[in-house]
């Protein structure tokens, strides 16, 4: 359990304190520390491929370095910067347990709820405190109502997402998870989106 702490420990500090915490991450994938339960739930995002019509970036933990890089230059506007943060490293570890070819295209439906639950697995064995715990994986297991809200899909659960996550905070890593990709988006437009989310969840 020592050597798992001291590894989180680790990976929190570049997560806080480094302008681009992805360089870090993408050199550490390959210590020995990656290769094993928890930090394996990390660590097999690379072999994860995702849609290209969606994520031209390539694999998920390619889109996730990305992700925590966008999260790392806004932190400053999430009331609680260290859930934040893990929560933008962890959204999608849902993946690598749900994504499907089906019919000739790739789906991860249901990341989100899978990957509150490994996100609840992956903090357990870090040894970090319940609190810590829930508030992480309430943003990993509401992170894509953002989406669904935006474009009326069925899968909106306004109420109940707003019983377990601040809406904000969902807008937050929402905005970074768009921006999260290595095409040009527009900054802009999708500030307005998360705007009309906030708005539509009132």
């Amino acid at each position: 359990m020592s050597d798992i702490r001291s590894f989180f420990n680790e990976i929190e500090m570049h997560l806080m304190e480094d302008e681009k915490p992805s360089e870090f991450l993408d050199m550490a994938k390959t210590r020995p520390e990656m290769q094993e339960f928890p930090f394996v739930y990390l660590r097999r995002l690379e072999d994860v491929e995702q849609s290209p019509v969606h994520h031209p970036e390539g694999n998920v933990w390619i889109h996730t370095l990305l992700v925590v890089d966008q999260a790392a230059l806004r932190k400053n506007r999430s009331g609680d910067p260290r859930t934040f943060m893990w929560a933008a490293l962890l959204h999608d570890i849902g993946k690598a347990v749900t994504t499907r070819l089906r019919k000739g295209k790739i789906t991860a439906y249901d990341h989100d709820k899978a990957g509150g639950k490994l996100a609840v697995e992956f903090l357990e064995a870090c040894g970090q405190e319940e609190e810590f715990i829930r508030a992480v994986t309430a943003l990993v297991r509401w992170h894509m109502q953002a989406l669904f809200v935006i474009n009326s899909l069925p899968f909106a659960e306004i109420d109940e997402m707003k019983k377990h996550v601040s809406v904000r905070e969902v807008a937050l890593l929402a905005l970074c998870d768009r921006l999260g990709r290595a095409v040009d988006i527009d900054a802009a437009k999708e500030e307005e989106n998360i705007r009309l989310f906030m708005e539509r969840c009132e």
